[in-house]
């Protein structure tokens, strides 16, 4: 039996990519909708965390050449 290898690399074309961010950004909006009694109380939190993902990653990306 083959083990499952989750952390190989992987080549996704940029159209793949998108068809991967739409899939999570739905899956996040469904999870926020259904569990908004849950994950309200955080919102302040989920927002910093956001914010400091975003900052870092545009930081890495205007770094690179």
């Amino acid at each position: 039996m083959r083990m499952l290898n989750l952390f190989k690399t992987v080549r996704l074309r940029w159209f793949e990519i998108g068809i991967f961010k739409v899939g999570l950004l739905a899956l996040g909006v469904a999870i926020g909708a259904y569990w908004s009694d849950v994950f309200g109380a955080y919102l302040n939190e989920l927002l910093g965390i956001a914010a400091i993902a975003l900052i870092y990653i545009t930081f890495v990306w205007s770094r690179q050449k």
